[in-house]
């Protein structure tokens, strides 16, 4: 079984993060790498959606 590490972002981009995918920071730090990767993946196909369909407005 191999250790969780910790993630490697700075507190800056962990605020942002947090913020963006409406969690608490703690649970962000907490949260598996490739939940946290597939939960980013969504937020950017979600934003460009936003951004690429100006009738959505």
């Amino acid at each position: 079984m191999t250790s969780m590490k910790p993630l490697q972002i700075s507190p800056e981009t962990a605020v942002k993060l947090a913020e963006q995918l409406k969690v608490p920071l703690e649970h962000l730090m907490h949260m598996p790498q490739h939940i946290l990767l597939q939960k980013l993946a969504e937020l950017a196909k979600s934003s460009a959606t936003e951004t690429s369909d100006p009738e959505s407005k």
